[in-house]
């Protein structure tokens, strides 16, 4: 049994500039309400006591995953998940050590997203910014490893004006036919395109609003979701996804309720100006408050419901509820599996590194 929504009814939460609006389960009660029962099942695949936030699955099923320094110290950055919860370093141990005398560029100083693309490589983004205090000078990276070898074989760089020292790289999606990346900066809200035979960055979107916080308050299981210090995240650009075609990215900000997407050829045409580009973006609609976003095996857009401990998807106009469960406690990002599984991590931010259980990878397959 599937709920079903139309996205113009799910405008419940805009808010204006520099205010917060309280968006919690009442305001999307119509819209989260799950049916009684899920026909899909979640299958638990790993859970660790640190958190993790993003997970990518290979060609060979070999499960990746990376933990930020959100809160504190972690002893890696990046691991691959084995059997019984065994957790190995990846690619090796002298990349997951990190202090800030050794040199930024070649250690993960604090990894939040990995990516396995449609060639079997995996990509790893570092923001480079412990405790998001800012980004280590250097540091900020996009790193990509040969799954065949376990070595690395290419490594982005990023530094101004591509992004800025309140930036945060969090999440990319690579064309390999185009030999592109895309990342969003959640710090400050653009798009990065990255020419991948070059080497070469642009900053996009920077400056308009479909890459910035409607400052909503999130309120997942009655928690509000808070920074360390008590304040209320401005979270911009957040989950990005590339369409099976790749002509179109979609992104959302985390505190926002809007999806958007662009054509790529706009974010290609280096003619444009920005003006011009910005006239490009396209509203797809209200879908309340998402962090990771994919398209998965069927074509549809997946969404975690960090409000309500679901996952959702995109079917046409509508939003249907895929699956729910009191242990997918923050849903944070998503991987498909060569099986046809979509894999999902529980970040619990709501928890702010207190969670009353341990952070999780689940995997399910949808209904299509």
């Amino acid at each position: 049994m599937k709920t079903t929504y139309k996205l113009p009814w799910l405008a419940l939460c805009a808010a204006a500039a520099f205010t917060f609006s309280s968006c919690d389960d009442e305001d999307f009660k119509d819209i989260f309400d799950p049916p009684a029962k899920d026909k899909t099942t979640l299958t638990q695949v790993a859970q660790t006591n640190l958190q993790w936030t993003g997970v990518a699955v290979s060609e060979q099923s070999r499960i990746f995953a990376n933990f930020p320094r959100l809160s504190g110290d972690v002893p890696y950055s990046v691991v691959e998940v084995k059997e019984n919860n065994e957790l190995v370093p990846f690619p090796n141990q002298e990349w997951n050590q990190w202090n800030p005398a050794l040199s930024p560029a070649d250690h993960f100083v604090s990894v939040q997203a990995v990516y396995v693309d449609d060639e079997n490589y995996l990509w790893i983004v570092d923001p480079a910014s412990p405790m998001m205090q800012g980004v280590v000078d250097g540091g900020a990276k996009l790193v990509k490893v040969d799954l065949a070898t376990n070595e690395i074989v290419q490594k982005i760089i990023f530094s101004e004006p591509v992004i800025y020292p309140k930036s945060y790289l969090n999440d990319v999606r690579i064309d390999t036919q185009r030999d592109v990346a895309y990342l969003t900066d959640s710090g400050m809200g653009a798009i990065v395109v990255v020419d991948l035979k070059t080497g070469e960055s642009r900053r996009l979107l920077g400056n308009h609003y479909s890459t910035k916080s409607e400052n909503i308050i999130i309120k997942p299981e009655g928690i509000v979701y808070r920074n360390p210090d008590g304040s209320l995240p401005s979270v911009h650009s957040d989950g990005i996804a590339l369409t099976p075609q790749r002509d179109y990215i979609y992104y959302q900000a985390l505190t926002g309720t809007t999806l958007y997407r662009i054509g790529t050829q706009w974010l290609l045409d280096e003619s444009l100006t920005e003006a011009q580009r910005e006239a490009k973006v396209e509203k797809v609609g209200k879908v309340g408050p998402h962090d990771g976003i994919i398209f998965g095996p069927d074509g549809r857009l997946y969404l975690t419901g960090v409000a309500n401990n679901s996952v959702e998807r995109l079917n046409g106009n509508r939003v249907e509820h895929v699956v729910s469960s009191e242990h997918l406690k923050w849903p944070d990002t998503f991987s498909v599996g060569p099986d046809g599984y979509i894999y999902v991590t529980t970040s619990q931010l709501h928890y702010q590194g207190n969670p009353p259980e341990p952070y999780k990878i689940f995997k399910f397959k949808p209904e299509l």
